[in-house]
């Protein structure tokens, strides 16, 4: 069976993207204007971006217009994790996936990132800081720390692990309910230090040593959960 027209349409605006190198915050050509260009109706032009927006490739802004998103079509759950009931035994997992790839990611960031990069990356450093110096939550800045430093490794494969990176790194704080104030602080500097000096290996050895802090937390917590069910039992 063919494909529906907004389906098809659909397929036809992602090409025109991708032929106009567009952006993450390009605004797109109005509802008009790509009936013209597809040479299709109004309402099938309505019915694909509906399709692509419910796919984080384009997002309305009312007022505004459509725009490419941010997200560049990847899900908040590529993985479907939310399914998962054990949060600890879920933590565990993904942070064997960051051990798997974060230090070659900061091992690239070190030799790849431009020096605004590194820029954004100590600005975020910081921000972390000083959230977690004054008790605030700081989950939302400690991802775009994270995040920037994916991005700035040149891979562009990487991107798309990001939300995957995300989702640990959202976890591991909640599950340690923030008891690593000190080492995150700490291990967030040297690896922003060694990107900054160039140091490929430093890099790599300082993520490390961030993962193996959070590791050693959450073995705790499982320790303790599973004193806590013989006690019960």
């Amino acid at each position: 069976m063919g494909k529906l027209l907004g389906d098809q349409a659909a397929d036809q605006i992602i090409q025109l993207i991708i032929d106009n190198d567009g952006k993450a915050g390009d605004k797109m050509p109005n509802e008009y204007e790509l009936a013209e260009q597809l040479n299709v109706s109004r309402s099938t032009v309505r019915e694909a971006i509906k399709a692509l927006v419910s796919r984080n490739i384009l997002e309305i802004k009312r007022g505004s217009g459509t725009f490419i998103s941010e997200k560049c079509g990847i899900s908040d759950d590529p993985l479907g994790l939310m399914f998962v009931k054990n949060k600890l035994k879920l933590a565990t997992d993904l942070l064997e996936i960051r051990f798997m790839i974060e230090p070659k990611i900061a091992s690239l960031a070190a030799a790849n990132a431009t020096d605004e990069e590194i820029r954004e990356i100590e600005v975020l450093c910081d921000k972390v800081e000083q959230l977690i110096l004054n008790n605030q939550p700081h989950m939302d800045v400690d991802i775009e720390f994270h995040g920037a430093i994916a991005r700035s490794s040149k891979n562009i494969v990487i991107a798309n692990l990001i939300p995957i990176i995300n989702k640990s790194i959202s976890l591991c704080i909640d599950v340690t309910d923030r008891q690593l104030a000190k080492e995150t602080i700490e291990t967030h500097k040297e690896v922003l230090n060694c990107i900054k000096s160039r140091d490929i290996n430093g890099a790599y050895d300082a993520m490390y040593l961030h993962l193996v802090y959070n590791r050693r937390n959450i073995k705790k917590l499982i320790e303790i959960k599973n004193n806590e069910t013989h006690l019960d039992i």
